[in-house]
């Protein structure tokens, strides 16, 4: 059989970095429900027409089709499928074919994967995890979720922060209306481009998005110089707004926005100081955000670029009739977790879920281990029986070859209350009630170690 090849851009961890995930994402889903947001799923698969509708993302979507479709199977543009490439397009069709059964203002959270035919790299990959918080209205949705959606989302990141070591987070934002007023004050009827190529900002910097707007868009000079400047503007506080004033331009929709991202910035400051800076560089590429917009870098890794981002849209989900206004942030999962589990960074305390092996006497007596297994499971306490009754010594081995920090010995059939366990780590061991032991706090879960 020749040699495997490993598939690039699908990062797939072994079981102890797999439980780093799992940890994280239980943080996560922890600090969501404590919001009030409720867990969905959606399908991996929307129509192509839907997909593609939005933004410059089309280029990067898997196309899925059977192996042996002929003709006659063959679908038409609108109705051929792809793989979801966000989590807010299909939450946004999920939203208006459950609409009747959804109380609003709508609150939900959904932790899937998504797929992006991208060059692999690090940090970019075909097959990732995202990690998305909405708040979705009904033809209307109050401002004041522009603010809530950004500290729930930097709650769940402290928490990674202060109870993982992940590093500190700084969350950039702009307001969509600022820019395209700006803009249109300048005489720029068609603004959407702009958007698209002070989105590049960061990754070319600020004399390339110059030359992308005079010579792809046709602006002036002067107008791709008040264009870069804008971009240009970063402040923790109000002082933001003089800063774009001093520009010269004036527009009803750039007071508009002005107004919305002070209030924004000041209100999430007030309830966790440092931790967001108006920034009017952020663009968000997609078509769909139409007021405030948000990315996040950690701190001291910005190179890394935006690991949670998103923003207002208040014309994603419409069916004609009623249009469904929201308010959303993702997180990268894996942009975030797998280079740091790839490199060993971070890893689980053990390799396995199990606190406890029961060892076994004989294989006749395996029914006495058994039973004891299952008292520990019925309080919570995970285990596993040891696979063969061999000298203790081995089982002790197999037990710390995989991590588990105690061995159970039961007593001899016959031999009520002769139970004992045994700490491998320090060699302690005490006589033990199966109904009634319990591991110290720290054990009872594998943790996770290391440094991102």
């Amino acid at each position: 059989m020749p040699r495997l090849k490993p598939l690039s851009g699908f990062p797939e961890f072994l079981p102890q970095g797999q439980m780093v995930e799992n940890h994280v994402v239980r943080i996560l889903e922890e600090t969501f429900e404590l919001h009030g947001f409720a867990p969905i799923t959606t399908r991996a698969v929307e129509t192509m027409e839907s997909l593609t509708r939005k933004g410059e993302i089309d280029k990067e979507v898997y196309v899925v089709s059977r192996l042996q479709a002929d003709e006659h199977d063959s679908h038409r543009d609108k109705d051929q499928l792809g793989l979801h490439f966000d989590l807010t397009v299909p939450f946004a069709r999920y939203v208006l074919e459950n609409a009747g059964h959804l109380d609003f203002p709508f609150r939900r959270y959904q932790i899937q994967k998504v797929w992006r035919g991208e060059r692999p790299q690090e940090g970019r990959y075909r097959e990732f995890s995202q990690a998305d918080i909405d708040i979705v209205g009904s033809e209307t949705l109050a401002e004041h979720h522009d603010v809530e959606a950004p500290l729930v989302m930097l709650e769940a990141l402290e928490r990674l922060h202060t109870e993982l070591g992940f590093p500190p987070v700084l969350m950039h934002v702009n307001n969509r209306k600022l820019s395209e007023g700006f803009y249109r004050g300048l005489g720029i009827e068609e603004p959407a481009g702009v958007l698209q190529r002070v989105d590049k900002y960061d990754k070319i910097g600020p004399e390339a998005v110059h030359e992308l707007l005079t010579e792809e868009l046709g602006l002036s000079d002067h107008q791709a110089d008040k264009c870069v400047a804008l971009a240009g503007i970063c402040s923790a506080d109000h002082s933001f707004i003089d800063q774009v004033r001093d520009l010269g331009v004036s527009n009803e929709m750039l007071e508009e926005g002005l107004d919305s991202l002070n209030r924004v910035v000041t209100a999430v400051n007030r309830a966790v100081p440092g931790r967001m800076v108006a920034d009017l560089k952020i663009a968000r590429g997609l078509d769909y955000y139409t007021g405030t917009v948000y990315e996040t870098e950690l701190v001291g890794h910005e190179s890394m670029g935006s690991v949670s981002s998103g923003g207002r849209y208040d014309s994603l989900a419409s069916d004609g009739k009623h249009t469904y206004p929201g308010v959303g942030i993702s997180l990268g999962l894996t942009r975030l977790l797998a280079p740091v589990i790839s490199k060993g960074q971070l890893t689980s305390t053990r390799t396995v879920p199990s606190a406890v092996l029961v060892a076994v006497n004989t294989e006749e007596e395996r029914g006495v281990s058994e039973d004891v297994a299952r008292s520990l499971r019925a309080r919570g306490i995970a285990c596993e029986v040891a696979p063969r009754a061999d000298k203790y010594g081995k089982q002790i081995k197999h037990a710390d070859r995989r991590g588990i920090p105690f061995v159970w010995f039961p007593g001899r059939l016959g031999q009520v209350g002769s139970d004992q366990v045994k700490d491998i780590r320090s060699g302690d061991q005490v006589d033990a009630d199966s109904a009634a032991w319990q591991p110290p706090a720290d054990d009872l879960h594998p943790g996770v170690v290391g440094q991102w």
